[in-house]
C-alpha cells in the first residue's frame, strides 16, 4: 500500500516554494524486502509492520506525507541491487530502508554509499558494515546479525552444556552467526556443518547429528528453511531430546506454521512479544487485529525503524535536504522503543539487551515465545572498533 499526497494539499506548497531548510511536500521511501521464496514471511511480517506505524499515523512520519515504495529482492543480490538503483536514479527516494538477507545487504551496500543514501535497516546486519565498511549514512534499528547468536552462545555456557551441534546456511549471515555463536560459548563445537541458502531437505545433516550425540544442538535457518529444519528434527525424535538452539528459527514467521512441533525449542533475540513495556503491547494489539496473527521479530524492527524514522522528521521539521541534520537525528534514537530504551554505537548499529525465549503456549493457547532470561544486557556488537569514519 502506497501513501501518496493529494493534489489538493500539495497545490499551495508548490506556489509557495521550499527553501532548503523547510519541510518538503512529500518524503519517498524505498523499502526493499525478500517478498518471494523461502524467506517471503520475513519480508512480508516487515512490510506489515511498517505499513502498521504508517496506517497508524495517516500515512505520515514526522508530520510529513510519506511515499512508500516497495521492491521485492527475491533473495537474490543482482536483484536487490536492481531496485537499489530504480530508487536511486528514477524514483530519487529520500531514504532507503528495510531488507531482509545479508547477501542483499552487501551487494547494495556500495551503491548507496557511492549514492550517499541515508539507510535505516530494519533485519540484516552484516559483519563487514559494523566494522570496516561501515557508513555514517547507514542506521540499523534491528541488531548485529552476531549478536542473535551471541546470546545463545552465553545461554548455552550458562546451561553448561558441554558440547553443541551447529548448523546454518553457508552464506553472510551464516558465517556470521557462528562467529557470534562461538564468541560466548565456553563448550565444545562438536560439529560445524553448512548447508545450502534455501535447503529444503536436512535427512543427511540429521543422520550426521544422531550420530554425533551432542549435549545440544544450535541452528540458525530462517523462514521456510527453518520450518522444514524443526519438523525433521522432531519427526527424528530429537525435540525434547537435544535441546534445540535457535536464532531466526523459531519466531513469529515460523511458528504458525510449525505449530506444537516446535514447543519446547530454544531462541534468541532483542524483542519478544510478551514484553510488558507500553509501546510493545499496544504495537501486539494492533498487529493482531489488523493481520490475525502474532507478529514476528522482523514485523517489530519494521515498526521501530518506522518509529525512527518519524522521530527523526520532527526533529528535523520534517526536512530531509541536510542529510547530516537527519542522520544527527536518527543517531539521537530519541523515541520509545518496542524494545526499551537503547543508543546507537558509533557505526550505526543498536547497544541494546538480548534474551532468551522458550517456545511455549500462551495465555490463549497459541504457540508463542515466552521469555526465559536476559543473557546480555546493554551488549555493543563486536566490530564497531574496527569502524573509521
Amino acid at each position: 500500500m502506497a501513501f501518496r499526497t493529494t493534489l489538493l494539499t500539495t497545490a499551495l506548497t508548490l506556489s509557495l516554494g521550499l527553501t532548503a531548510g523547510s519541510a518538503q511536500a512529500e518524503v519517498k521511501i524505498g523499502f526493499l524486502a525478500t517478498l518471494s521464496g523461502s524467506g517471503a514471511a520475513l519480508g512480508q511480517d516487515m512490510v506489515d509492520g511498517f505499513n502498521l506505524a504508517l496506517e497508524q499515523n495517516g500515512g505520515k512520519l514526522g508530520g510529513q506525507d510519506i511515499v512508500f515504495l516497495k521492491e521485492d529482492d527475491q533473495l537474490k543480490p543482482d536483484v536487490g541491487v536492481q531496485a537499489v538503483q530504480k530508487f536511486i536514479e528514477k524514483d530519487k527516494v529520500d531514504l532507503v530502508a528495510g531488507v531482509t538477507f545479508s547477501n542483499v545487504m552487501m551487494a547494495i551496500a556500495k551503491p548507496m554509499a557511492d549514492a550517499d543514501v541515508t539507510f535505516v535497516g530494519s533485519n540484516a546486519g552484516p559483519a563487514p558494515l559494523a566494522g570496516g565498511q561501515c557508513n555514517p549514512g547507514f542506521f540499523f534499528a534491528s541488531w548485529q546479525n552476531d549478536g542473535q547468536a551471541e546470546v545463545m552462545g552465553q545461554f548455552a555456557t550458562d546451561q553448561k552444556y558441554k558440547d553443541v551441534y551447529m548448523i546454518t546456511p553457508n552464506y553472510q549471515s551464516g558465517r556470521d552467526q557462528v562467529k557470534g555463536f562461538t564468541r560466548f560459548y565456553k563448550g565444545r563445537i562438536s560439529g560445524e556443518v553448512y548447508t545450502q541458502l534455501g535447503q529444503q531437505d536436512y535427512s543427511a545433516e540429521l543422520l550426521a547429528l544422531q550420530a554425533a550425540n551432542p549435549s545440544a544442538v544450535w541452528v540458525f535457518l530462517p523462514g521456510g528453511m527453518g520450518v522444514n529444519f524443526v519438523k525433521q528434527y522432531k519427526q527424528f525424535g530429537l525435540m525434547g531430546k537435544i535441546p534445540l538452539l535457535t536464532v531466526s528459527t523459531v519466531d513469529g514467521s515460523t511458528l504458525p506454521a510449525l505449530g506444537d512441533a516446535a514447543l519446547g525449542a530454544y531462541a534468541g533475540t532483542f524483542w519478544g512479544p510478551d514484553f510488558k513495556n507500553p509501546v510493545s503491547e499496544a504495537f501486539v494489539a494492533a498487529f493482531e487485529q489488523k493481520y490475525k496473527r502474532i507478529p514476528s521479530q522482523y514485523a517489530a524492527q519494521s515498526y521501530d525503524s518506522a518509529l525512527l524514522i518519524d522521530s527523526a522528521l520532527k526533529k528535523t521539521g520534517g526536512s530531509v535536504a541536510d542529510k547530516k541534520a537527519l542522520r544527527d537525528a536518527l543517531r539521537a534514537a530519541d523515541y520509545a522503543s518496542l524494545r526499551g530504551p537503547y543508543k546507537f554505537n558509533v557505526n550505526g548499529f543498536p547497544i541494546e539487551d538480548f534474551y532468551a525465549f522458550e517456545v511455549a503456549k500462551d495465555a490463549q493457547g497459541r504457540v508463542s515465545l515466552k521469555t526465559i532470561g536476559k543473557p546480555l544486557s546493554n551488549h555493543p556488537d563486536a566490530y564497531v572498533e574496527k569502524c573509521k569514519y
